[in-house]
């Protein structure tokens, strides 16, 4: 039997006018690792930040777990309260292209804030957690460093400690490397490989068509809002059967 952890179903978003999302179905199951690829504003973004409830949707659904988030289900959809809609976002862990810390809070304070605020662990308990996940992402030595301490890379590393710690059922990561200096981006990938190796559940939008060919069990391309094509990483890279896919990895390594 399956371990169904994300459906989506049908995903329609609208900005105004523009609709960003035409029909989106994706499902996933435990431990598996997609990377979501595709030009700027093909709408992998907005993918995820629906996936997290950062976004409403006009249509379709989102199951997390088996629960449908965000509204309740058809034929009477209404949006859910916003304590029901906290409680359904803390099931997944986002990390942003920016890192997002709190710069007058330790990478320490940082990790387990939410641990003590949301999940309401004893202080001892949520320091436990957060040194531990501070040690998996290399950063338990610099745990009572600020982030203006810290470089990008650092940063980057205590964000995804900080997501993972709130043990959420799904990882989401947003071009995770996109705002690091080059030399910078292998140390955040490596933590992330090392994630996966150790069956993490992860969606990830990415422009590293190296680390998605490596990383990934299954490689989505989105074009105009829409899931083109999807696949093993050796099929969708190396026999790209839209033109549009074939195009956009003309000049990828990998």
């Amino acid at each position: 039997m399956t371990n169904r952890v994300l459906e989506i179903e049908s995903l329609h978003k609208q900005f105004g006018e523009v609709e960003v999302l035409k029909g989106v179905d994706l499902d996933m199951e435990s431990g598996d690792v997609v990377s979501i690829i595709g030009s700027s504003g093909s709408g992998k973004t907005t993918l995820l930040r629906c996936v997290n409830l950062l976004e409403d949707f006009q249509q379709g659904s989102i199951r997390i777990d088996g629960q449908e988030i965000g509204y309740t289900p058809m034929p009477e959809r209404r949006r859910r309260k916003e304590a029901e809609i906290a409680r359904q976002r803390a099931m997944t862990g986002m990390v942003f292209q920016q890192f997002n810390l709190f710069p007058h809070m330790s990478a320490l304070g940082n990790v387990t804030l939410g641990l003590t605020k949301v999940k309401k662990l004893p202080k001892a308990e949520a320091v436990a957690v957060a040194e531990r996940w501070l040690e998996k992402v290399g950063m338990i030595e610099r745990r009572n460093h600020y982030p203006g301490q810290l470089s990008g890379g650092q940063q980057q590393r205590v964000a995804i400690a900080r997501a993972i710690a709130m043990n959420p059922k799904i990882m989401l990561f947003d071009e995770v490397t996109s705002a690091l200096d080059p030399e910078l981006v292998n140390e955040v990938l490596n933590v992330i490989k090392s994630l996966a190796a150790e069956g993490m559940t992860m969606l990830l939008v990415t422009h590293e068509m190296k680390f998605a060919y490596e990383v990934s069990r299954r490689v989505v391309f989105m074009n105009q809002g829409r899931i083109e094509e999807q696949g093993a990483p050796a099929d969708v890279f190396r026999n790209p059967r839209s033109t549009r896919l074939a195009e956009f990895l003309k000049n990828a390594k990998f």
